[in-house]
């Protein structure tokens, strides 16, 4: 999206409700403020009214301060809201979803640059909106910008019930690959074969790494799409076909693996970090996700729902629930 012009439209209030942080720590450290000025723009700058916002587990990393990096104290977290232009150009008025803020999400009102928003369409409602950025864009990265997945090798998504797990396997099954999938509950596994996987495997199982091996009958997997690589990395270079590549979504703590895994089979481990990707690889991946939700294939799956005041729970729930399911969001 590229609005453009001065700004128009702006709120009558002056201050808003938000989330800050004002120190590192455990998720009580998340508190609401209810008198936080209303962020002002900056250049190519766009004000939005947000109706919603995801939580993902790299906003539980950072408000821990385990994260590399840091932003400075206080802030307001949040990236990915779907919400209405408030404020700038021909674009007010306009539903759209970002894929960043400039001033946080977990908010009422947020700013971010013209080239992280995006226009969401009338068929998705706004917690769907906030499902998409930060999900569908590393799901896209980690698929064909990383591992350069090819329609009809064979994905895993190791942890598949969640949100990047969902959209990883949307992209991969539009894309011609053959998809499988884990999760850990029997609705979590219900939910991946509803959403794209041919078939689907649960990681509590001890028999499971076998299973998917039979599943590709010996031969292993092309791809792996990997949301938890400290507990499954080890394991995941032998399921590996030769040449095949393991792309790190998620990590929380190391793990010890035996490099000679990765030597005969000429297989890679690849990291993914969506802060990395250049303007045209976002440029291409917002077309994808476009066309896909045109198309009516690209359906966000929202997961548990939480008022703004309930972020620290959010928090919690994120990191210790027995098995995602879909896209954590907060609404306003």
């Amino acid at each position: 999206m590229q609005p453009n012009g001065t700004h128009a439209k702006m709120t009558s209030s002056k201050v808003m409700k938000a989330i800050r942080v004002s120190e590192f720590g455990a998720p009580s450290v998340l508190k609401l403020c209810l008198d936080i000025s209303i962020p002002s723009l900056g250049q190519k700058q766009v004000l939005i009214r947000v109706r919603a916002c995801g939580v993902n587990p790299v906003e539980t990393y950072i408000r821990s301060g385990a994260y590399a990096r840091k932003p400075s104290l206080p802030y307001t977290p949040g990236s990915d809201v779907s919400g209405v232009v408030e404020a700038i150009g021909d674009g007010v008025g306009d539903r759209v979803f970002t894929t960043a803020t400039e001033t946080g999400g977990y908010a009422e009102y947020t700013v971010a640059t013209e080239d992280s928003v995006h226009r969401l369409p009338d068929s998705l409602d706004y917690n769907q909106g906030a499902a998409i950025g930060i999900p569908y864009f590393t799901a896209y990265r980690a698929l064909f910008h990383k591992a350069h997945a090819k329609a009809g090798e064979t994905v895993l998504i190791h942890g598949a019930s969640g949100g990047v797990g969902i959209a990883a396997c949307q992209l991969a099954r539009a894309f011609g690959l053959k998809v499988l999938g884990t999760a850990g509950t029997p609705e979590g596994m219900k939910l991946v074969l509803s959403y794209g996987a041919h078939a689907v495997f649960n990681h509590r199982e001890n028999d499971y790494l076998d299973r998917i091996q039979a599943a590709t009958i010996g031969r292993g997997v092309n791809v792996i799409v990997e949301m938890l690589s400290n507990v499954n990395l080890s394991n995941d270079l032998n399921l590996l076909a030769p040449g095949g590549r393991v792309t790190v979504v998620g990590c929380r703590g190391p793990i010890e693996i035996n490099p000679r895994d990765t030597m005969h089979k000429e297989s890679s481990i690849i990291g993914v970090a969506l802060f990395s990707a250049t303007k045209e690889e976002k440029v291409e991946t917002a077309a994808v996700l476009f066309a896909g939700m045109e198309a009516g294939w690209l359906r966000p799956l929202v997961g548990p729902e939480y008022p703004l005041e309930n972020a620290a729970q959010a928090h919690e729930d994120i990191i210790n629930s027995s098995g995602a399911s879909g896209k954590m969001v907060l609404t306003m």
